[in-house]
């Protein structure tokens, strides 16, 4: 039983439904689409329905959850099959297949795909380079027969227009180290016609829209699609395929798998070749048909590397031997109409047929030794073309449809055929199960001599004019009287089917009416011997190698070729025995709407779906009296907690009387059966309640779980922690001791050293003494320092306390502070720096002392002043400790301005070369100058006035605090002009 889905979700397995009937059969597959779960069982085949949406669960996390589980053990998946089926492989040495059906648009070769992402995921976990070499270009395969082999349809934008059947080979130890392909009935005609709103095969669209422009050049084709008649009439449709990005995608595929270069080029020439034949046009001389456009034959027999003439000689005659002699008959216009299309049609088909043996010829199984290596084992994947209703139903829908039935036969046969087997060997009653047997329908279609094809056979083989319309008359005579064939002669009142056109057979998946018109020629399959002897004699060997029989003499006579329909049959015959002899697994797909929409779940549809496929017959027969079958070993690791006498062992003489313990103890003997060695439950209900009696005791198993495992866990962990916090005490311990230790040895004797150490590298510190270093290093420095200051003269001292604040101010905010000289402070009192008027400043000083009081001069200087009409003035500055003099030298150093220092509250500064100066105020009256020295001339003073005038207020710091409190601050600025901005200095 899946685990991990609740009945919100709707049973995960159709087995378990309470009764099984279609109503309650679609109202669970409804709602499992409606919650997002588009995979459910029906024993061990899954029915998926197509989501139309990219769905999160086919990533590396959910393979995951599926590799090496049981069916049961997880929710629905694909995945959950294709591990079954490489279990099977891998464990019993059987050759295993997956069978994918359904209708055009359900989802198969997605389905098929997700498959062989899987099995290459899970194998060869050794990365053996040869087993991914293999993988590799298996999966790449599928990019290539994709683009060659597919087509948009009215019903899917990547609708499988042929069969594909690929066996994958194992070796022993389940590595992938091969494979084989076999391909069935492309629909050849869509290269020359489609039905509206349908496109044809992936590869011309390819071509046209991601070939470079050189590659379009050299095979004289054009982008435009709408330019070639073959094409022209899907150029306009939009398709969910990126032509242009597929194009290089396959491109590279075939490099990867294989193709030689000169191999995939020759395939864009056959490509082109066949678009440019539809574009010829013939044209009638009186009796005689010529070629309209004689250039595009030169272009075709470049492409085909042949002749020109000989490529206008199989188009306009058909060569014809008479006993010894040989007559060039020449064709009607419609002949050679025909024979164009038939050679385009055979070049395709030959193309596509060629494509598959060469990556055949790459993929299979080369010097196997199974006495060296070990058997050989199988996993087969059918992907084949789903049943198919169109308005208008031809030769391909018959054979498509022909091959469903038969497919559909070893289905029921092979599901009840195990079915009786498995109740057979565990000695249960089988139960008879009413299910529609579709034999009847297949011998309708091949039986010999009486068959449809047979029938088609005979009509082909006569001699003379045969038309469709005669078959039709043969089948009608002939099949008159079977109850699931029809026509108009036979049903003249059903206006549905038309006189001497249609006919219509009842298969399993519902009525179809099919046309006659061409069944005649498509199963001749007819082309001309001409054609096939050009392109024998091409010059390209990959196109000679395509059509060996062109070296046939035409005089030489050859046995007459099986016909299409029989060739068909044949190979379905031998597919379906292929499949019968290996353990098959089914997926089962359903188109949920014809919108392509993730939101419509069309009933009637899918119950039409669900009819046809069976379904309902496929969970009548796995019932077959019973929901549920499991080992006695398997079902007894399920449910072995629910009873204290099989919890957490048994002592009982065999699983099978443990499992009787254990059912009787919960009740239900009466609804359960014992075979030999599986038990089989007959309700549904009741593996129901096992499962919720095992989901109360899980709860109560996990906490019990829980809570020894955590014990153990917090006693673990307090051992690990208390000998992890002895060892981390004794390192740091041992670590501290060894710095300190270091710090010791390093800086010994550093008394003695001329600097006082200062050259000694300090060790790396433990992180716990981070911030120890850093006071010990404050500390050192202190000591260092005292050690320089205490050989600096007394005198000196003052000057060095002012650089020292200058620099603690102005460091990194300006280039020169003038820190390399000796500081004068009184400038003005200098005679080098005012040779003439530093007379006239020392009476003014003095009487300015006398009348202030001042005790100290900080700082005097010439500076200039400009005012607010940008007018330059030479004006000094004068600073003592106790004032801020603005004088005029001019006038024997009159005293302009007076401000107190404490009415200072700041300094403005550049950070540039000029010496400009911002005085600022309590009463916001700033005081703007320039200093300048006159000798030396460009000396900077700015440093010195800013050093001192700090230096004096943090003097003064110690003595007031309110001075402290009118401690000015200093800032530097981008420079400006005098003239402009001084107030947002």
């Amino acid at each position: 039983m899946a685990e991990q889905e609740s009945l919100e979700f709707g049973k995960a397995d159709f087995v378990l439904m309470d009764t099984v009937s279609m109503p309650e059969f679609m109202a669970n597959l409804k709602l499992r689409f409606e919650k997002g779960r588009i995979y459910t069982f029906i024993g061990e085949v899954v029915v998926s329905v197509n989501p139309y949406k990219l769905l999160n669960i086919y990533g590396r996390d959910t393979i995951e959850q599926y590799k090496g589980r049981e069916l049961y053990e997880r929710p629905p998946h694909l995945f959950a099959i294709a591990d079954a089926a490489y279990k099977a492989m891998k464990r019993r040495s059987k050759d295993t297949c997956i069978v994918i059906s359904g209708e055009s648009g359900a989802g198969k070769t997605e389905a098929s795909k997700y498959i062989m992402q899987y099995i290459a995921a899970i194998t060869n976990p050794s990365q053996r380079a040869e087993v991914e070499r293999v993988k590799n270009m298996l999966l790449k395969s599928n990019c290539v027969l994709e683009a060659f082999g597919n087509a948009k349809t009215n019903r899917n934008d990547n609708s499988s227009r042929f069969g594909k059947y690929m066996d994958i080979n194992f070796d022993f130890k389940g590595d992938p180290i091969g494979g084989h392909i076999n391909n069935y009935l492309l629909e050849k005609s869509r290269v020359i016609v489609q039905q509206p709103g349908e496109r044809s095969f992936h590869s011309f669209y390819q071509l046209l829209q991601g070939g470079s422009e050189q590659i379009l050049r050299s095979l004289y084709l054009q982008k435009s699609l709408s330019s070639y008649n073959y094409i022209h009439v899907g150029a306009q449709l939009k398709s969910s395929i990126n032509d242009a990005a597929e194009f290089k995608v396959v491109a590279d595929a075939m490099k990867v798998i294989g193709f030689k270069p000169e191999e995939i080029q020759t395939v864009y020439k056959i490509l082109a070749a066949i678009l440019h034949l539809g574009n010829l046009k013939f044209v009638v001389d009186g009796d005689t048909p010529l070629i309209e456009n004689g250039k595009v034959v030169s272009i075709i027999a470049e492409l085909l590397s042949t002749k020109t003439d000989m490529v206008e000689k199989a188009l306009l005659f058909r060569t014809v031997a008479t006993g010894r002699d040989i007559i060039n008959k020449q064709h009607t216009e419609q002949e050679a109409s025909y024979g164009r299309d038939a050679f385009a049609k055979a070049i395709y088909e030959r193309l596509f047929c060629w494509i598959v043996t060469r990556i055949n010829d790459i993929i299979e199984v080369k010097n196997y030794d199974t006495t060296v290596h070990g058997k050989n084992t199988v996993i087969g994947v059918l992907d084949i073309y789903g049943f198919e209703i169109f308005d208008n139903n031809s030769f391909e829908q018959f054979c498509i449809n022909y091959c469903n039935e038969k497919l559909q036969q070893l289905f029921i046969q092979l599901v009840l055929k195990q079915e009786q087997e498995e109740y057979q060997r565990e000695g249960i009653p089988w139960k008879h199960i009413d299910y529609f047997n579709n034999q009847i329908i297949v011998d309708l279609v091949e039986q010999q001599h009486k068959g449809i094809i047979a029938i088609l056979d005979d009509a082909c083989m006569n001699v003379g004019k045969v038309t469709d319309e005669m078959f039709l008359e043969a089948l009608n005579s002939k099949l008159g009287k079977h109850g699931h064939f029809s026509s108009r002669k036979l049903c003249a009142s059903d206006k549905i089917l038309e006189f001497d056109r249609d006919f219509r057979i009842r298969h399993y998946a519902g009525d179809v009416v099919y046309s006659v018109i061409g069944f005649i020629d498509k199963n001749k399959d007819t082309l001309f011997q001409d054609f096939k002897r050009l392109m024998y004699n091409s010059a390209n060997p990959v196109l000679k190698n395509m059509w060996p029989e062109g070296k046939l003499s035409i005089t030489e006579v050859t046995k007459r070729p099986l016909t299409a329909a029989t060739l068909f049959k044949n190979s379905m015959i031998a597919l379906v025995d292929n499949l019968a002899s290996k353990e098959p697994y089914y997926v089962r797909c359903i188109k949920p709407n014809e919108k392509k929409s993730p939101q419509i779940f069309d009933e009637e549809r899918c119950r039409h779906q669900v009819e046809y496929l069976g379904l309902l017959e496929n969970v009548r027969v796995r019932r077959a009296g019973f929901a549920f079958r499991q080992t006695y070993e398997k079902f007894l690791h399920r449910y072995k907690m629910i009873s204290e006498f099989t919890w957490p062992n048994h002592d009982l003489p065999s699983d099978k009387e443990a499992v009787k313990k254990l059912i009787e103890q919960c009740g239900f003997q009466d609804d359960v059966a014992y075979g030999k060695t599986k038990i089989f439950i007959r309700t549904p209900r009741t593996l129901f309640t096992l499962e919720e009696l095992r989901a109360q005791m899980l709860i109560r198993i996990v906490l019990f779980l829980q809570k020894v495992w955590r014990g153990t866990l917090a006693r673990m962990r307090y051992k690990r922690t208390k000998a992890a916090l002895t060892i981390i005490r004794y390192y740091r311990r041992y670590k501290v001791k060894s710095y300190i230790q270091e710090v010791a040895r390093r800086f010994q004797g550093i008394k003695t050293m001329k600097d006082y150490g200062k050259h000694v590298k300090w060790p790396t510190p433990p992180k716990v003494l981070r911030r120890f270093e850093e006071s010990l290093q404050a500390i050192f420095n202190r000591w260092r320092a005292s050690q320089l200051i205490k050989s600096i003269p007394a005198s000196d001292l003052p000057q060095v306390r002012a650089k020292v604040a200058a620099m603690e101010m102005l460091k990194g905010q300006r280039a020169d502070l003038g820190l390399q000289r000796a500081w004068e402070g009184n400038y003005l009192a200098s005679k080098p720096d005012t040779p003439q008027t530093s007379g006239t400043f020392v009476p003014v000083a003095n009487e300015l002392k006398r009348k202030d009081k001042y005790m100290n001069v900080l700082f005097s200087c010439h500076v200039r002043k400009v005012n607010r009409f940008s007018k330059v003035e030479d004006r000094a500055i004068f600073v003592t400790d106790r004032h801020l003099y603005k004088m005029d030298p001019t006038k024997q150093y009159k005293v302009m301005k007076t401000i107190p220092l404490y009415n200072l509250t700041g300094l403005s500064v550049s950070n540039g070369k000029d010496e400009l100066v911002v005085f600022h105020t309590k009463d916001n009256k700033d005081l703007i100058v320039c200093l300048f020295s006159k000798q030396p001339t460009h000396e900077s003073r700015i440093g010195e006035l800013v050093g001192v005038l700090v230096n004096h207020f943090k003097r003064d710091r110690h003595e007031s605090t309110e001075r402290d409190a009118n401690l000015p601050e200093v800032e530097t600025t981008q420079p400006q002009s005098y003239g402009q901005g001084v107030h947002n200095l």
